[in-house]
């Protein structure tokens, strides 16, 4: 069942991106990110209030407090830098990057988790951080050498927090329901994205949304929390070493639905990068 629950999230994550990328075009990405995760906080905890999880409150280590608040930080943190990488960056650039955190999240979940990788999936590894190569392109480097920001080293941001999640929200799962994990995730990340918003002073560019901006942020946040509940209901059951990757799949949705409603291309090496990180997630599942 949690190889379904994976692939549910895929998609869900995939359409997220692109539900968030029509959203953001005259929002700022912080509040956004805001009102996002106030959707996403309702969709968790009904959830939470119809599955009866939330008796389990009282049997919460003060460990698994710290993993899940730490977690949830961690998917603030990773939020922020992707909204704010997807406004100013195509789509079809900075989801690849993102899903980079495929490598980094694997290696965590080997040195911490005690999880194996076969030699098929260390070959995986490699063609995925090639394949990320390939798709990013030598003037978008030169943009965050000269200008110190960019895209690019957004997305990276989001790729590190990212992998930081997962394994921080596999350690604070532990003996708990998946969705209770991540209902209290999201009402951390609420908190935070909140916060940001205020210590930035951004509060005056919450007014003004269009019912376009809200319907698609609303809708956004509606696929996001679907795609947690399907992913944290795969990591209770399942291998984090599989389950990322095949969550990172969403990928090929993101990117169909990129050429469908932005009709944003590929260029051939950014196919053959495509390509490569494809076929380096599928090498992972191979035990």
């Amino acid at each position: 069942m949690w190889l379904i629950f994976a692939i549910c999230s895929a998609f869900f994550a995939g359409l997220t991106s692109i539900l968030a990328k029509c959203g953001l075009q005259n929002v700022d990405s912080t509040v956004a990110t805001a009102f996002r995760t106030v959707v996403a906080l309702l969709f968790a905890w009904t959830i939470v209030a119809i599955s009866g999880s939330y008796e389990q409150l009282g049997d919460i280590t003060s460990e698994g407090w710290v993993f899940l608040i730490l977690s949830g930080l961690a998917t603030g943190a990773s939020w922020l830098c992707y909204f704010k990488a997807l406004q100013i960056g195509d789509v079809n650039k900075v989801v690849p990057v993102d899903k980079s955190s495929n490598v980094l999240a694997i290696i965590l979940a080997i040195v911490i988790l005690g999880e194996t990788l076969s030699v098929w999936g260390a070959f995986g590894v490699a063609l995925i951080l090639i394949g990320t190569m390939l798709m990013i392109e030598r003037k978008d480097v030169t943009e965050v050498k000269t200008t110190n920001s960019g895209w690019l080293l957004f997305a990276i941001g989001s790729a590190v927090f990212a992998a930081l999640t997962s394994i921080l929200g596999k350690m604070g799962m532990e003996g708990i329901d998946s969705n209770l994990g991540t209902a209290i995730r999201t009402a951390v990340v609420l908190v935070m994205s909140w916060v940001m918003i205020y210590a930035t002073h951004k509060q005056d560019k919450m007014h003004g949304l269009t019912n376009r901006d809200k319907m698609f942020i609303i809708s956004s946040g509606l696929a996001t929390g679907a795609s947690w509940m399907f992913f944290f209901a795969a990591l209770q059951d399942g291998p984090a070493s599989v389950i990322i990757p095949i969550d990172k799949l969403s990928i090929l949705v993101t990117v169909a639905f990129a050429y469908l409603v932005f009709k944003e291309k590929l260029s051939k090496k950014s196919a053959i990068g495509l390509a490569g990180i494809v076929a380096g997630t599928l090498l992972l599942l191979v035990r």
